[in-house]
């Protein structure tokens, strides 16, 4: 199966774990739009969605999803992700799109995440691909000091601006073990918004696209 086959295989399989009458919490990405095109299949079963950015938010719109503003909502049953990486502990790497910081507050609000990927996304350690972390303009060049502190390559992705005005560092050269630790301690650094580690809140369920079938992997 190819990459593409293989998102559209998980964004199916996760239609069944959508509560019929509620609102969806959606993600961002390749993978995230693959659901999105899904959703809209089973549209009149649900109420609604939460976006987790605004190129979401447009596609659910075009496909006639009602997209509902998350102040307006107490609590998602189901949040429905992509990921860049994610481990056995089912934390995760994510905000290749640039969608970290509204991906992480969806997720904070949803009873259940379920993260779809293909077979080349898990990884036995995180930090092959580069952590992004969301940084307030004014404080680029104090957050990029103090993140090379933890001993990687801080790079400011050009050319960016996030859907809530600010810039993208993306943190190179990471193994990452603790990754509860570290998500805590980036997050403390003044003028970062937050990163991409999710991992203070990970995923609930994987599911994994492979050569052979979807596999639903939990946290090991």
């Amino acid at each position: 199966m190819t990459q593409d086959e293989l998102k559209k295989a998980v964004a199916r399989a996760a239609v069944a774990h959508v509560v019929e009458g509620e609102i969806v919490g959606v993600g961002t990405g390749s993978t995230a739009n693959c659901f999105i095109d899904e959703l809209a299949l089973i549209r009149h079963r649900i109420r609604g969605a939460v976006a987790s950015s605004e190129a979401t938010r447009r596609r659910l719109e075009e496909h006639g999803i009602t997209v509902f503003d998350l102040n307006d909502v107490d609590q998602i049953p189901l949040y429905v992700d992509g990921a860049d990486e994610i481990n056995e502990a089912m934390q995760m790497i994510k905000g290749g799109g640039g969608a970290l910081t509204r991906e992480k507050i969806v997720a904070a609000v949803s009873r259940k995440f379920v993260c779809i990927v293909d077979r080349s996304k898990l990884v036995p350690v995180l930090g092959r691909f580069p952590l992004p972390v969301e940084v307030i303009p004014m404080a680029l060049g104090h957050v990029q000091r103090e993140l090379a502190c933890l001993g990687g390559i801080p790079l400011l992705r050009t050319g960016f601006v996030t859907d809530n005005g600010n810039l993208i560092v993306d943190l190179h050269g990471l193994q990452i073990v603790d990754a509860v630790g570290l998500e805590t301690r980036i997050n403390q650094i003044v003028g970062i918004v937050t990163s991409g580690l999710f991992a203070c809140r990970p995923a609930d369920v994987c599911l994994l696209g492979t050569a052979t079938g979807v596999q639903t992997l939990t946290a090991v």
